[in-house]
């Protein structure tokens, strides 16, 4: 197997976690906890914008730009956690 193809295949990982790069699953605690962290941020900065800022569109678009991308953090952030948690599977 090629160098790349070596770098893929440790650690051993099956289904849904093969969609993490191998450096984020052997710290999935730490990026889950950095996401989390940055949804957290965005969605305060969306609520900000959305408070602070005017009664045009252009407010709209960016509070719900900052709201759907701190959402899909916290998800993700969610997901690597919860997979950091699980039993590791071994053959």
């Amino acid at each position: 197997m090629s160098r790349i193809g070596n770098w893929w295949a440790s650690p051993p990982r099956s289904g849904m976690r093969l969609m993490l790069m191998p450096w984020e699953y052997r710290h999935l605690r730490l990026c889950g906890r950095v996401r989390a962290v940055g949804g957290v941020v965005l969605v305060a900065l969306g609520v900000v914008t959305r408070l602070e800022g005017g009664a045009d569109w252009k407010t709209y678009g960016w509070a719900l730009a900052f709201l759907t991308a701190g959402l899909a953090d916290l998800g993700l952030a969610r997901w690597e956690l919860r997979i950091a948690g699980a039993p590791s599977e071994r053959r």
